[in-house]
């Protein structure tokens, strides 16, 4: 503690004279918007323009071993005052060590800020966030932040590169499974309770962390589904369909923006100052700060608009504040201004930005504020957190098909346990887990074990191997999540399975993809499920013993064949930590499914890009049914509808939707209508409904979408029981922005549907008056 006062003593005596030579009157220089202006201003002041520029800079330190900081490459970078914060080093000793060398070695003494992708959890890790967005819960996913939080700051980090709210509807690119999914109102939702659940009301606080919304902006849109590539959209749908989710984060406080690797307009996101400054901070008022993505600013030279000195004062002058990786700003921005390419007043602005954040946190007053010793072992992974990673897993889940009421299963008898994905810890927490520790994942082979006891015999085998191709697999199954193959042929796996098949009552078949078959620079062409596994399932469903097709993805996959042949299909997604035993407390009905997808699943990859918030044609079809008509906008060879829409989940009871009402039939304008239906339950379970609204601006200046969600509400209801559940629909929740820009709400007639999916038929009408 003696240390750390004199640390402290020693910044705040740079700080006062820094605040003396500024201003006598401090009160003067405090701004409403910034209460830290006077006290940045009091250290830049005292800076010299490389040690401005070391604040920008945001390398990759590697994971240091502890007690070699001091000899890393890093150490002397920091010492110097050319590294304003740190990303990937894990664990309080550690990023003590390194903070130490910069509050102590370094002139200033400015500390440094910890980054970390902690995505969907940390330790404990909870269902990839496309699965989280499943579970429809706010209050749910907001607590997953909070404790990420929680587990993160006990173990030194400050910063989380999350939330991740690119709206995409390609399932061929493989970030759909970081996202929300397809619906820019969901995704809004979820965006503002990430952001809350990690900073929470006061980042002055040890157990908050700033958030990163990413990736700004249109990220979830590349050409083809293939990762990086280009973006390119119209205004109308840019603004309507794609950008609110970073809005919704913006006005929920969110600390920092992450730029994106695209294109927008023709000009790379990391040096668009349309994006990054007249929309993101004159239109709607951010004052955090941006850091560009990995390598960011190298890579717009790949892109071809300049060289790398060129690219680094771009990306300054557009509106980024600190570089991730690149050292463009270290190398080459002290020249530029030299030679007046870019100002001091630009190079400054971006310095008080990061300078600001580091006194939210507090860092000033504290920099081992997150550094407590003891906080791991009391706060990280605890029991406590991985039972609610539990049931956040369940409740994340998707009931897709369940034939004759096979599920849930009885928890007797001998159950037949088969697939590459059965016993496989390493890949049950999904792609973008890096703090997971991956071992003490819970696999589904030990989950059942767990759950069943001694009330029903378990027999395992893999099947077969995760791919007919090696290569693709080892692709499939890189950073350390590998599933071993053994020597065994095709063959011989197959023959095991189906020997235990042979002898058990129920087969449970794990199979889909593996944790890194989807996430950062895993698109995929073919969306089925791989060869090697529809050749395992179709020889166990020649046994003619029920099955349940328990499905691991981080995408939509078009599983047309396996929804016509197998019974049950239980989408689990990559549940986290506690995968084994989430999933067996659904397949045995300890919980009833609730989940509802977030993204629409097709028939086949044809279909893509497929989202049920489309427009209509000129040339619509004339039947209810998706029969082919010439000369109609629809295909040869498949019918336009999904294979699931979006909003899609079943239970194991059953909910009936009645009295639809409206409190009027008019809304004035500024004024609001009264939305009600009575759901009951019909069936033989307690369960959770996830009650849907959707809305249809009948008549438009432009042409508007056939449906759009404006409400949701996850509600419980016993079984045999009525509950009326009601929505608020006010102007504003009408509105869109026309071809103008203008966001505005147009008098006409509005449809309201009320449903359990996308496909809700329960509808009225009501009219928006002039």
């Amino acid at each position: 503690m003696k240390f750390l006062t004199n640390i402290k003593y020693a910044l705040w005596g740079i700080i006062t004279l820094g605040l003396v030579a500024c201003n006598s009157n401090k009160q003067a220089n405090v701004s409403k918007e910034n209460p830290f202006e006077a006290k940045v201003d009091s250290v830049l002041n005292l800076m010299t323009i490389e040690e401005k520029i070391g604040q920008l800079n945001l390398p990759s330190s590697g994971d240091i071993t502890t007690g070699q900081a001091k000899s890393s490459n890093i150490a002397k970078k920091i010492e110097e005052g050319k590294v304003g914060g740190l990303f990937n080093i894990k664990s309080v000793a550690k990023i003590k060590e390194v903070q130490r060398i910069a509050v102590e070695k370094s002139k200033l003494k400015i500390p440094l800020i910890f980054g970390m992708d902690v995505i969907h959890g940390y330790e404990t890790t909870f269902p990839i966030p496309l699965g989280l967005s499943s579970s429809w819960n706010m209050e749910m996913i907001k607590k997953t932040a909070q404790m990420a939080a929680q587990e993160a700051t006990a173990d030194g980090i400050n910063w989380t590169f999350s939330p991740m709210v690119d709206i995409s509807r390609d399932p061929r690119w493989g970030r759909v499974s970081e996202g929300s999914g397809e619906d820019p109102y969901l995704g809004s939702e979820i965006a503002k309770a990430m952001v809350h659940g990690y900073q929470g009301d006061d980042l002055a606080l040890n157990n908050t962390m700033i958030a990163c919304v990413k990736h700004f902006a249109l990220y979830g849109a590349p050409e083809a589904g293939r990762d990086y590539n280009t973006v390119d959209m119209s205004k109308i749908r840019m603004y309507n369909e794609y950008l609110p989710p970073y809005k919704a984060a913006i006005d929920a406080g969110v600390g920092s923006v992450m730029a994106a690797f695209n294109e927008i307009d023709g000009v790379p996101a990391t040096g668009n100052k349309w994006l990054l400054t007249d929309l993101l901070r004159t239109d709607w008022g951010f004052n955090g700060f941006v850091v560009t993505d990995y390598t960011g600013i190298e890579e717009m030279v790949y892109h071809g608009v300049g060289n790398f000195e060129e690219v680094s004062a771009q990306a300054l002058a557009a509106g980024i504040d600190m570089d991730m990786v690149s050292d463009g700003f270290l190398n080459t921005l002290k020249k530029s201004i030299e030679d007046k390419k870019i100002s001091m007043d630009v190079l400054d602005t971006a310095v008080k930005r990061i300078l600001t954040a580091k006194f939210q946190l507090g860092l000033f007053d504290n920099p081992y504020k997150y550094c407590d010793e003891n906080r791991p072992a009391k706060e990280v992974f605890t029991e406590e957190n991985r039972a609610f990673a539990r049931k956040v897993a369940s409740e994340s889940m998707v009931l897709l098909k369940n034939e004759n009421q096979l599920l849930p299963l009885k928890k007797s008898g001998t159950i037949a346990l088969i697939g590459p994905l059965a016993n496989t810890a390493v890949n049950m927490a999904g792609t973008w887990s890096v703090a997971t520790k991956q071992a003490l994942s819970n696999p589904l082979l030990e989950g059942l074990k767990t759950v069943v006891g001694d009330k029903a015999t378990i027999h395992y085998a893999k099947g077969s191997n995760l791919d007919y191709d090696l290569e693709l697999e080892k692709r499939a199954t890189m950073f350390g999540k590998e599933i071993p193959r053994d020597g065994r042929t095709d063959k011989q796996l197959m023959d095991e399975a189906l020997a235990i098949a042979s002898k058990s009552d129920v087969i449970i078949a794990a199979l889909g993809e593996s944790a890194e078959f989807s996430g950062e620079s895993s698109s995929r062409t073919n969306l089925q499920i791989p060869q090697v596994q529809k050749d395992l399932l179709n020889a166990l469903l020649k046994t003619g013993k029920p099955i349940v097709l328990v499905l691991f993805t981080g995408r939509p996959l078009a599983i047309v064949e396996e929804n016509a042949t197998v019974p049950a299909i239980l989408n689990v997604w990559f549940p986290g930590s506690e995968a084994g035993l989430a999933i067996s407390d659904v397949l045995f009905g300890d919980v009833n499914p609730s989940g509802k997808l977030t993204a629409t699943f097709p028939m086949n990859v044809g279909q893509v890009p497929i989202f049920y918030n489309h427009k209509n044609t000129g040339r619509p079809l004339g039947n209810s049914e998706g029969k082919f008509e010439k000369f109609k906008s629809n295909y040869l060879d498949v019918r336009n509808e999904p294979l699931y829409p979006f909003g899609y989940g079943l239970s194991y009871t059953n909910f009936k939707y009645d009295n639809l009402k409206l409190n009027t039939t008019k809304i004035a304008p500024n004024g609001s209508i009264d939305i009600s239906v009575e759901v009951t339950n019909t069936g033989n379970f307690d369960g959770k409904e996830v009650v849907q609204l959707y809305v249809r601006d009948v008549v438009g200046s432009v042409t508007r979408p056939v449906k759009e969600l404006k409400g949701f509400q996850k509600v419980f209801i016993k079984k045999g029981e009525t509950k009326t559940i009601s929505f608020k629909l006010t102007e504003n929740d009408l509105k869109f922005y026309n071809s103008n820009l203008d966001f505005i709400a147009e008098p006409g007639t509005f449809q309201v549907f009320v449903g359990t999916d996308s496909n809700a038929t329960l509808s009225t009408n009501f009219e928006l008056t002039k």
